[in-house]
């Protein structure tokens, strides 16, 4: 290959790709399971040739053994799974809200496929998730995501080693937000169903033979779905918001 490119023009081009291949595996929108592999492979082979001027003179040079050239591959591979991977674990707050809504308005037992999550979740879950990839690229936040993978090279530089208690703190903190935000984003429809369950039971107090869960039923599910339809778009705009701020640490959150 030498008369197209050097060894170690090859090189730093691997290494680049394999941080951009583990990230977009998993990217909110292109990483998705419906998205045809060979789509993904390509995307991720035409954005490593765009970032190779910028970021290819910073690799190091070929180790002189086999397994050097595995482990730098690998460690590049890793970081890239780590940055993809905190964006698709805060993707779940909206599969939580959606759950706790379904659970609230007894439409839980409604299952459908959530392509966002890869597997069967409340339809509300699964509307909620495919809502917030709708939003990432209607508002343009997919760029910023493209940000932090260039300035990723600046916090995770070649020749640094994985951080791997950080990242695990990392993991933690965004699922503990993220849970956080979903039970916040439902909170409307969560103060209606005590609200109506205290009303429920008052009822049945006073009233034992009056059949009130006939009643409650269909108001439950048209008082909780008309709250929810409500404050989506409030929700909406919080979860964007909140999604801004994971992207903070890679420098980009506010652009």
């Amino acid at each position: 290959m030498e008369s197209y490119a050097t060894a170690q023009q090859v090189f730093a081009g691997g290494l680049i790709f394999a941080r951009l291949a583990g990230i977009i595996m998993l990217m909110p929108g292109v990483g998705e399971g419906f998205v045809p592999p060979r789509v993904r492979l390509a995307f991720a082979f035409v954005f490593a040739l765009v970032l190779f001027p910028v970021i290819g003179g910073t690799a190091p040079p070929i180790p002189p053994q086999v397994s050097g050239v595995a482990g730098a591959v690998i460690k590049e591979t890793l970081i890239g799974l780590m940055i993809g991977g905190i964006l698709k674990l805060f993707m779940a707050s909206l599969s939580t809200a959606g759950e706790v809504i379904s659970i609230q308005t007894t439409l839980s037992f409604a299952q459908t496929a959530n392509p966002a999550m890869g597997s069967t979740t409340p339809t509300l879950g699964t509307f909620l998730s495919l809502l917030g990839m709708v939003l990432i690229m209607s508002t343009n936040l997919h760029h910023l995501f493209i940000g932090a993978v260039v300035k990723s090279y600046s916090l995770f530089p070649f020749a640094r080693d994985i951080m791997v208690n950080d990242a695990g703190q990392l993991a933690v903190q965004t699922v503990g937000k993220a849970f956080a935000l979903g039970v916040q984003m439902s909170a409307p429809v969560l103060v209606f169903g005590f609200i109506l369950n205290v009303a429920i039971g008052l009822v049945a107090r006073v009233m034992p033979q009056f059949q009130v869960f006939f009643v409650a039923a269909p108001l439950s599910v048209l008082l909780g779905l008309s709250i929810f339809a409500l404050s989506l778009g409030v929700v909406g705009m919080v979860w964007l918001d909140r999604y801004r701020e994971i992207l903070a640490p890679f420098g980009v959150g506010n652009g």
